[in-house]
Parts: structure tokens; C-alpha cells; sequence
């Protein structure tokens, strides 16, 4: 699984405390709901927003903390 990040997803991963780990556990595990422009995977205390770019390659846009 490759992960890209937007530089708004790294602003908000520094600040919540999350790690790239957790991101792809969320993408792998969590809860994923169809969005307009991606997928919004929820997992534990936290969602991420992404979009798959191709098999195995997603961009994660953001990162918030429920």
C-alpha cells in the first residue's frame, strides 16, 4: 500500500498525532463511506479522506479526529 500525502494531510497528522501506519490500518480496517471525490474511512478515534489514484496508491487529502 502506498500512501501520498497532500500537504494539508501532513499539517493535520502533525497535529493530531497520527502516523502513516495508522493511516493505512484506517484505509485497511475502518469503516469506508463513498464520498463525492473519494472515500472517508472512519477507524478508532479518527477518519481519513482519500482517493484511490490506482490499485494500491492512495492520496490521503486529510486527516481529522472524531
Amino acid at each position: 500500500m502506498i500512501i501520498l500525502l497532500t500537504k494539508h494531510a501532513k499539517e493535520r497528522m502533525a497535529e493530531k498525532g497520527i502516523s502513516v501506519g495508522m493511516i493505512k490500518e484506517a484505509i485497511s480496517k475502518g469503516a469506508v463511506v463513498r464520498q463525492t471525490d473519494g472515500y472517508l474511512a472512519t477507524y478508532t478515534y479518527f477518519a481519513v479522506a482519500y482517493k484511490i489514484i490506482k490499485q494500491g496508491v492512495y492520496k490521503v487529502k486529510t486527516v481529522m479526529v472524531k
